[in-house]
Order: C-alpha cells, then structure tokens, then sequence
C-alpha cells in the first residue's frame, strides 16, 4: 500500500477528549473516528488490526472444535419474554419496533437467540457437545461510554455457546474454551490471567474473567506472580483430551487470582509477601457456565440415551476484538507511539523512502515494496513528499514493527538501513539482504 494513495488522516495534536494512551493514540492514528458518544467508524489501519485480531480469535476457536454462524444484531422481544429477561434487563437494552409495531431490540448478547436456533435442529444427545459462536456487533447503552472503544456502547463481540448433556460434558466444554482463550491471547501479544470471577445464582468455580495488568486498567486485582511464567497450551493441544484439559485448568486455577469484587483478603496474605501481585487490570475475556438457565425456561431439550428428554447445560464464553485493540496498545507503546505485537500490526513492514524523487531512491524503494509484497508480506511505502523527519515519525506513531530506510547516501552504496519498531535496533545491509531478512 502507497501511503499517498492511503486514507490514514493523523492528527498532529494529542485529542483533548481522550483520557488514556491507547484512546489517545488511536484517535491520532487515524484509527478510529468518534460517530456519536460510545460510537466509532474504524478507519482503514484500524480496521487492519482489527481483522487480524478477529483472524486469530476465529483460528483458536476452530481449533478448539467451535463452529461458526452469524446471527443478526436485532432481536424479536418474544424471545426474551420467554427467557424471561426482557423486562429484567435494564436501560443498557436499546428496545425499538419495527413498522407493523412489533417489539425488537438490538442485542446485547445472544443466549436467547442461540438457544432458539439449537432447539429447533438438535434433538438428540448423539449430536452433543456442540459449540456455535459468532463475531459480531452489538449495543449496550452504558451510562457512561469512556476510553474510546475500550467501552463503547457499539462494540464487537465474539460470543461462543457450548452445550452438553451432562455437566461432565459442560465443564470439558468450559476446559475447552479456556485453554483456546489462553492461546488466544497469547497469540495477540498478551499475558492474561484467568481470574475467579461471580458465578451468581448458578454457583460453583466455573466463572472466569481473563484479565491483562495495565496501569489504566478499570479495577484492582490481586493474583500470585507465579502467573508471569506459566506455560502457554501448545499448537498441538489435543481439545479431545479430558485429562489434558483438566490438567491445564487445574495448574492455572493451582494460585490465587481475583479480581476486587471476588477478592479475599485473608487468602491473599497468605501468600508470601513476595510472590503477591496487586494492580490494575483490564478485562478481555469471561467465560462462564450457567447450567440450565435458558434451556430449562425456553424447552431447549434432548433426548438421552436413557430415552427421556434432558434439559442441556449451556455456557457462554466472550472475547471482545474491539476492547482487544486498545488493550493491546496499552500493554505495548511508548512515546513515540505504538508498537505493534507482529501478529496484528496493520502492516508488517514500512519502506522509508527519504528523499522521494531521486532516482536511485525511488527504485531502490520500488524494488524492495515489490519483492516484499510479493513475498506476501503487508508493505506499506511511505512515498509521500514529506520531511524525513515527518516520516520516521508517522512510522513509530503508527508502530509497524520494521522499518527499512532508504536514503540518498546510503543507497549510493548499495545499502538501507532497517530498523525494528519495538528494540529501536538499527543495521546496515544491501538491498537483497534486507529483502531477504524481512521476506521470511
């Protein structure tokens, strides 16, 4: 991509609007652009990250044995009457009607709906377990929508609904999801740590909220800093395997992690001083199993292998790629800018052209863009008749990972500078070299 051909309309002055850095440093990206309040158009680099965070979302969660649909964003109120949440829910729940004057709304989550869809096609316990989800958008009217698209009031939302015959089956369902929610995030470029979280009217452990350390996080939490170090589930993760699962729920629920609502204070200090880690912290994911909740009232049954009709057990799992976005900025800028985790930077690798209109600059420049675009990497060719200066600083304010320079002086000897975003390492190679290190 040209950047003179590109639409990535950067604001020289930090927005006055915005209260944290990963607002802030989107709004002058030229990532996002406030429509109304809580609500945001992502523009092209933005939406660049933001496909590639929902790309990996959906390779976990296919990994994991999820399968994908798509529901719509509104809702017939009649399913949520017989839920019976629609009067429950409060004014977060945007309600309209529609020309024949029918009750819709404009959903905030989907139990309602997925459930519905599961009730009219499976009937039998010999098409169980099965997890559907979806990425898609929804609307919670918050009462107050603050730090951009950290919380919005149109946001997207990956929400994924398992159901089994048993509890057995639900809580290896919920092992599942967990374990694909670990990898997920690490994958993004994150550490986060699964922590108890309420359960409700339901009860028991099988409640979790995944949550990244950040300064400006919106609670406390407190957790041991054992977390820090342990292992990832690998890419060959057998989601089948029973123990395996358990195994790993059991060494990442092994040490204390709660956010302040669950917080313990007597457990807490009962961990050496030394190992206890107190701070901020911001939610990216919550997993949950709530049983029979919406099975039960709305008739989503099975027939078992003993012949009768059982009610399924049901459990919700949600990741937000919209709050992911500005999460990730959080955990990873200075400042100069962002700097991109390698797997969702909007582009992979930025070509400098520093004096564009010299000859020997602009082909050394094209014969790079070329070579890596057909390589399959995601170029981006700073062509612009701009400042140097005015460069090097869009390049670190945007944060793709490498930079290569091209200059008049050192492409005279056959050579360019590149540069890594995030160590601020420089080094000199010819052309071809640079090609080749940065083509892999």
């Amino acid at each position: 991509m040209r950047l003179s051909r590109y639409f990535m309309p950067i604001l020289k002055e930090n927005p006055k609007e915005a209260e944290i850095v990963s607002h802030r440093l989107m709004l002058r990206t030229g990532m996002i652009r406030q429509q109304s309040q809580g609500i945001y158009s992502w523009l092209p680099l933005g939406k660049r990250v933001l496909d590639k965070v929902n790309a990996i979302i959906r390779e976990e969660q296919n990994r994991s044995g999820a399968i994908e649909l798509l529901m719509p964003t509104l809702q017939s109120a009649e399913l949520w009457q017989e839920s019976g949440r629609y009067d429950a829910y409060g004014k977060e729940m945007l309600r309209i009607k529609d020309r024949q004057d029918r009750p819709m709304l404009y959903g905030p989550t989907n139990e309602e709906m997925i459930t519905d869809i599961f009730r009219s096609s499976v009937k039998s316990y010999k098409d169980l377990p099965l997890n559907l989800y979806h990425i898609q958008l929804k609307f919670r009217d918050e009462i107050r929508p603050r730090f951009g698209t950290m919380r919005s009031r149109e946001f997207m939302m990956k929400d994924a609904y398992s159901f089994d015959l048993t509890l057995e089956g639900a809580v290896h369902s919920y092992n599942k999801m967990f374990a694909a929610y670990l990898r997920t995030f690490n994958r993004l470029g994150l550490r986060a740590i699964p922590m108890r979280a309420d359960t409700g009217p339901i009860g028991g452990n099988l409640s979790h909220e995944f949550i990244i350390l950040a300064d400006t996080g919106e609670s406390e939490v407190f957790c041991h800093k054992d977390f820090v170090n342990f292992d990832i589930p690998g890419e060959d993760t057998n989601f089948d395997d029973v123990a395996g699962l358990k195994s790993i729920f059991d060494k990442w629920t092994s040490v204390y992690a709660a956010t302040s609502e669950m917080h313990d204070e007597a457990a807490f200090n009962a961990i050496p001083e030394g190992d206890r880690l107190s701070a901020r912290g911001i939610e990216v994911g919550h997993i949950f199993y709530f049983g029979t909740k919406y099975s039960e009232p709305m008739g989503a049954k099975v027939q078992g292998p003993d012949g009768k009709e059982h009610a399924v057990h049901m459990g919700s799992y949600g990741i937000g790629p919209t709050r992911l976005v500005p999460a990730i900025i959080e955990a990873s800028h200075d400042e100069n800018g962002i700097i991109w985790p390698e797997s969702v930077a909007p582009f992979d690798v930025v070509v400098i052209n520093m004096k564009a209109g010299d000859q020997a600059c602009d082909e050394a420049c094209e014969t790079v863009y070329a070579a890596l675009s057909k390589a399959g990497r995601d170029v981006l060719y700073d062509d612009r008749d701009e400042r140097a200066g005015t460069k090097f600083a869009t390049a670190d304010l945007i944060g793709v990972p490498m930079q290569i320079i091209v200059g008049p002086r050192s492409i005279a000897s056959g050579e360019v500078e590149v540069k890594d975003r995030k160590t601020g390492a420089r080094e000199t190679m010819t052309v071809e070299a640079a090609i080749n290190r940065l083509a892999g």
